[in-house]
């Protein structure tokens, strides 16, 4: 476990720019030292803010998009294509203007594909293809002894949701519960809509770096509690940690509740 390290930009337009400028270099030095890299995409307002940003970035083409496995935390159960979809909005934000490999683009099963409205054997197809993707030892992940291994992301992105939720982990629902399998069905969501499929905490725990985003005064009251240190199951923003980083990247009016002091800056 990781101790949360907080970075905090003047607005929502800086944070987006600066965590794209960050991640530019994390994927460039993966692929220096190991050949490839590996992220995990997070949608809402942030992570879309990341996209965007990426997309008009000078700096992108120093990545080489064919040696680079894109994932997704969670996904609103809906039918391929459906503008609300985290991939749909994804290709909008970005991957539609960068010369990606399909195949190693990962998006989680739609709600009109080959498991129909099942959104559990979608979630156990999609953890099925994370483990095949952990092939090598250095992909290997903590995630293993429980439920199976995924591939140790370099970067793993999170939105911060006002009641602490991050991928599709409601609080107190089961799936932030969940011990076991790495990629889990949501049903009866509060938020809209109430089925989606969403990585667990201990699928999350097995990247290197897990970056949570808020930006928003409507995100404060939850990084107030997310660093406080609540529980999980209450905040499961509070769960979420990398294996060697945890950053939460945020803008002032997301952190004005914080204790400042009591979270120095991180390095980059």
């Amino acid at each position: 476990m990781s101790a949360p390290q907080l970075v905090v930009h003047h607005d929502k337009e800086l944070m987006a720019q600066a965590a794209a400028a960050r991640l530019i270099t994390k994927v460039v030095d993966a692929q220096a030292a190991r050949g490839s890299a590996s992220v995990v995409l997070t949608g809402g307002r942030n992570g879309n803010g990341v996209l965007a940003a990426l997309a008009s970035s000078p700096a992108r083409d120093a990545i080489d998009w064919a040696r680079l496995d894109l994932w997704w935390g969670d996904e609103r159960f809906l039918p391929t294509g459906h503008p609300e979809r985290n991939y749909t909005q994804a290709c909008d934000a970005l991957l539609d203007s960068v010369p990606v490999d399909p195949a190693r683009v990962h998006a989680m099963p739609a709600s009109d594909g080959v498991y129909s409205n099942d959104a559990d054997a979608a979630a156990a197809a999609y953890a099925a293809e994370l483990a095949a993707a952990a092939g090598p030892e250095h992909y290997q992940s903590a995630a293993a002894a429980a439920g199976g291994p995924v591939p140790t992301f370099d970067v793993l992105m999170l939105g911060v949701g006002p009641d602490t939720h991050v991928a599709s982990l409601f609080p107190e629902l089961p799936a932030v519960r969940e011990t076991e399998r790495t990629v889990v069905g949501v049903h009866g969501a509060p938020k809209p809509p109430p089925t989606r499929i969403s990585l667990t905490l201990p699928a999350i725990r097995a990247a290197r770096e897990v970056w949570l985003l808020a930006a928003g005064e409507d995100k404060a009251k939850a990084v107030a509690i997310g660093l406080s240190g609540a529980g999980e199951i209450q905040a499961p923003a509070a769960g979420a940690y990398g294996r060697s980083r945890t950053l939460w990247l945020l803008d002032d009016a997301a952190a004005s509740q914080l204790p400042r002091a009591l979270y120095p800056p991180a390095t980059s």
